[in-house]
Formats: structure tokens, sequence, C-alpha cells
């Protein structure tokens, strides 16, 4: 996610190789991204007094953190998952503005979804610089910290549910007799044209859902099934479950 956003930053002309620094501890790494970002300087160690992105697994945060925090960095955005702002806040050191932030896995296509919320001392000028990062990379909206663990069962997980539903529909195209590559084609460009359709039309779903569906029609048909079967329910059921989980994690 880390090198999706800068990728992100620089495609966007958010700024430019000179005025990005990547903080890597591998050796190997950082060869890798510094042949691959010219121009981008990559380093083992914070530079002085920068802003930061914190994009690290939930358990090095407060080691990440404790080196932000001896570097002087005075603004993190963090998208380490489940690592609450307060928590950053005590590792960081007093007056660091952290900016909390739930992304998705389309990020890395350009195309994510993410979440912002503000820690205790960040300013609505702080939320502006995040969600300036993040829409290098897709679309952003804040809201409040207490609210990360629904996002996170809504867009967070949400693509697993879309690519569990495309490996569904893949099944059910061989099942009434398609290749597995015809399957494969017409399912992609399905979600795919549904999706921009649903983005670009600015049209309600249940709008675009009536206009396929003609009474007594195929699709007609398809949806009664779906509703019989409870798809519906199981899909804001696993919703709900992933915001819970998101929730125990958070806690533990």
């Amino acid at each position: 996610m880390g090198e999706a956003l800068l990728g992100g930053l620089l495609a966007g002309g958010w700024a430019q190789p000179g005025e990005l620094a990547v903080v890597e501890m591998i050796a190997d790494r950082r060869a890798e991204l510094a042949d691959r970002y010219g121009g981008v300087t990559v380093t083992d160690h914070p530079l002085e007094q920068a802003d930061a992105v914190l994009a690290v697994k939930p358990d090095d945060a407060a080691s990440a953190g404790d080196s932000l925090n001896k570097a002087g960095v005075h603004r993190v955005l963090s998208i380490a998952a489940g690592v609450t702002t307060a928590s950053l806040e005590a590792v960081l050191g007093d007056g660091t503005r952290v900016v909390r932030a739930m992304p998705n896995t389309p990020a890395l296509v350009g195309a994510g979804a993410a979440a912002i919320a503000p820690g205790r001392l960040a300013a609505e000028e702080d939320l502006v610089w995040a969600a300036g990062i993040l829409e290098a990379v897709g679309t952003v909206v804040v809201c409040e910290e207490r609210m990360l663990d629904a996002v996170t069962g809504l867009s967070g997980s949400g693509p697993a549910y879309v690519f569990w539903l495309a490996e569904t529909l893949m099944a059910a195209g061989a099942e009434v007799g398609l290749s597995p590559d015809m399957a494969d084609a017409l399912t992609r460009q399905t979600l795919l044209g549904a999706a921009r359709l649903l983005a670009e039309s600015g049209e309600p779903p249940a709008d675009l859902r009536a206009a396929v569906t003609s009474p007594g029609g195929t699709t007609a048909q398809g949806i009664a099934e779906l509703e019989a079967r409870g798809a519906a329910t199981a899909f804001i059921a696993a919703v709900v479950a992933a915001t819970e989980r998101s929730r125990e994690l958070g806690a533990s």
C-alpha cells in the first residue's frame, strides 16, 4: 500500500521525486525502490522534521512511531490497520498531529476508497493534507475515528466480497455450460462495467437494477432466486461480522 501511494503521488503530480522519501529497512528492497523511483530518497531512517505516512504492519507501528518521534516528525498519516490515534500519539510525542486512515486494496490500481479520521490534535489543514495524499489513489471521505471499524467492514473488506462474487459467478458460468475462459472474461467485464455504470451514472443502484430487471424476465428470475436464498441478508451479516472483528482487533 505504501508503494501504491508513492506511485500515485508521483503520477498525479502531488510532489516531485526529490520532495519525497521512503524509509525501508530491508537493503534489497531499498535498492529496488531506488531503481524504480529515480530521484526519490530511499533510506533506512526517517528524515528530520518531515511529514510522514506510516505504512507498516500493526505490530511495527510502535517502533516506527518511536523512530518518527526521534526524527522530530510532527504530522503523521497512519494507514496501520487497527492502530488508534491515541496509541500513536503516545509514542509520537507531544504536539504530533495524527490522521488515521482506512484505505483498501484497489488503491493499487488508483481506484481505492479510503476514510480518514483526525486524532486529538489534528486540525482541518491536516485532514486536507491527508486527503490530498490518499486522493492520489482513489476517493476519500472524512469520519469520526469510532466509525473506522464500520469502514473496515464495508470498504476495507469489501473488495474481498467482490472477488468472492467473481469466483462464484465464474463457477456459475461453468455450471451452465460456458468454458472456464469464457466465464472468466465475461465475469470480469460484467463487474467492471457494472461498477463503472454505478460510478459514472450517479443513479441509485436500485434504479439501475430496476432498469435491467424486466417483469417476468431472466434477470427478475435470477434476483428472485437470490432474494429467496437470503443473499442480501448474508452480505449484511458479512459487513457486520467484519466490523465486529475490527473492533475486537483494535481492542486487543
